[in-house]
């Protein structure tokens, strides 16, 4: 197990305060460096997204421009 696996494994995951009723939670964790890790609360195991402090940033931008 790489450190990022073992980060992620350790991860507190929290449910956004934006996610959706019902199907549509995103969940989000901490890492070190200041970079954040995404995925969907209904597979927990499956595919996520790690982004640094400015993809966090731009990702926030672009949701609250949309």
């Amino acid at each position: 197990m790489n450190h990022l696996q073992r980060e992620l494994a350790d991860a507190a995951w929290r449910t956004s305060s934006h996610s959706g009723s019902g199907d549509q939670c995103v969940q989000v964790a901490d890492l070190a460096g200041a970079r954040r890790a995404v995925r969907d609360s209904k597979d927990p195991g499956g595919p996520l997204l790690v982004v640094s402090r400015t993809g966090w940033n731009a990702l926030l931008d672009a949701v609250r421009a949309s």
